[in-house]
């Protein structure tokens, strides 16, 4: 029986593959055979790449042999999110009527994965319009959760967060406007970093024209993972600057070693009542930072309901503005319903709210800059629930008030155009559950060495799935 490389993280596999100790090839064979045998029942990969990816794997191969310069991710799987651009891909983003919208190049992720070496070997599903915090819809169907077959495997990102928990290679594209890479992540047991708006180019080929101001300022590009040393990986790369992205940063991605980060606890609930397993991991995983030998203070923080209460009232009148036609025209029952529910979350503005919305954002973020000068991180919980029924929000307008009531630590985030990250650090109602590291811009790198101090005394979360 061969090596069971499709358990390795990224690091692992570019390390042995610059080393010859096993091919390109080899790993690709193990984690496509992983993904044969479970996929069909996850629906998490709804493209395959395979045919291109073993070229590209023999490719690979040769340049080793050749003894030529090889980048980060050379020879290493990875997935794209079906709602960016795959040159010779389409990108339906969970819709039928955009079947056969084919992308004509790559999206700046995509370029800078291949720079970088790597192999994509499917295309990982989504929401209708990519606008759920499950992973459902009309074109693709439904993904399932790795660890239970009845319970969300999160949203938009549904589709990766699922592939790095089941082991279909180590790194997975996603993006975030109000959670979407931190949903899955929380849902699945595995990791991530939102990065600061800014740090990895965005651009989609297949646009037809620019998206609102607020969803530039609050989506992002990033990656899930199993193991966080791969997120760290992943991000770097991804980072590399595009020039279709005016508004990307050429910021540092590592920077000087300093001393631990004072980190900052809150359990501020805002008045949803927080479930007891997830102010029990909020515990765990301050105890494994203090044991790292940062110091973990509880302590008030700025509103984080303001900012959520933002993203509720400005940032979800944009996407009706924006989106809402749309989502008529081509959208299911069940996605036009939910859109609905939405609208009712807050007390959705006007055209003068909105821009007076947009301006007092920057007095919400300096609050928070501000505090994050004394704390460069706070640990806050994700969702103050524990991952809900696959279908939860498609049931009932309370269900959706529900969901981003607990969820205010995430939509908050957003608004503000924070980076944030989620790690696993235990179960709540025997489901994986995450905690989020808040950190200031531009600073992923605080957030990943904290996620790393967590992983490295509780384990990584998937790892013991595949045991059980």
């Amino acid at each position: 029986m061969g090596t069971a490389f499709w358990k390795l993280s990224a690091v692992e596999l570019a390390e042995g593959i610059r080393r010859r100790d096993f091919s390109s090839s080899e790993v690709l064979t193990s984690v496509l055979g992983r993904i044969r045998a479970e996929n069909p029942r996850l629906n998490a990969i709804t493209v395959d790449c395979s045919e291109d990816a073993m070229q590209d794997a023999e490719r690979a191969d040769a340049a080793i042999r050749r003894g030529e310069s090889l980048g980060a991710l050379h020879g290493v799987p990875v997935t794209i999110k079906e709602n960016a651009d795959q040159r010779g891909k389409a990108t339906p983003n969970g819709i039928p009527a955009f079947a056969q919208l084919i992308a004509p190049d790559d999206s700046p992720i995509v370029a800078n994965l291949r720079r970088a070496g790597a192999i994509i070997v499917g295309r990982t599903n989504v929401p209708e319009f990519s606008m759920r915090a499950t992973t459902d819809n009309p074109l693709r169907g439904r993904t399932v959760n790795p660890w239970r077959e009845d319970v969300s495997p999160g949203g938009s990102s549904g589709g990766a967060g699922a592939a790095a928990a089941a082991g279909f290679g180590p790194i997975h594209h996603g993006n975030d406007i109000g959670g979407s890479l931190r949903f899955p992540s929380f849902a699945c047991g595995v990791a991530t970093v939102k990065p600061t708006q800014g740090r990895v180019p965005a651009f989609n080929p297949t646009a037809t024209g620019e998206r609102g101001i607020l969803a530039q300022l609050m989506s992002v590009q990033g990656a899930i993972c199993r193991e966080v040393r791969d997120v760290r990986l992943a991000t770097r790369v991804m980072a590399h600057g595009d020039p279709r992205d005016p508004w990307w940063v050429p910021a540092p991605f590592d920077w000087p070693n300093e001393p631990r980060s004072a980190i900052a606890l809150t359990r501020a609930t805002h008045g949803y009542p927080m479930h007891p397993d997830i102010d029990a991991a909020l515990t765990r995983a301050a105890d494994c930072l203090r044991d790292a030998g940062y110091v973990v203070d509880e302590v008030d923080t700025p509103s984080i309901l303001e900012p959520a209460q933002g993203w509720f009232d400005v940032a979800v009148y944009e996407i009706k503005m924006t989106l809402d036609a749309i989502a008529r025209q081509h959208g299911s029952a069940t996605v036009q319903n939910i859109f609905g529910w939405y609208y009712t979350l807050g007390n959705l503005v006007d055209a003068d709210g909105y821009r007076a919305g947009i301006a007092d954002r920057t007095r919400m973020t300096r609050a928070w800059s501000v505090f994050l000068a004394r704390y460069p991180l706070v640990l806050s919980p994700f969702l103050m629930r524990p991952t809900f029924p696959w279908n939860y929000d498609a049931e009932s307008e309370a269900n959706v008030h529900d969901l981003f009531r607990s969820a205010i630590y995430s939509v908050g985030v957003n608004y503000l155009g924070l980076p944030a990250g989620v790690v696993p650090a235990g179960y709540a109602a025997e489901l994986p559950a995450g905690v989020q590291l808040i950190g200031r811009r531009f600073r992923e790198d605080l957030i990943l060495d904290a996620m790393e101090a967590v992983e490295a005394r509780l384990g990584v979360m998937a790892h013991a799935m595949w045991e059980a």
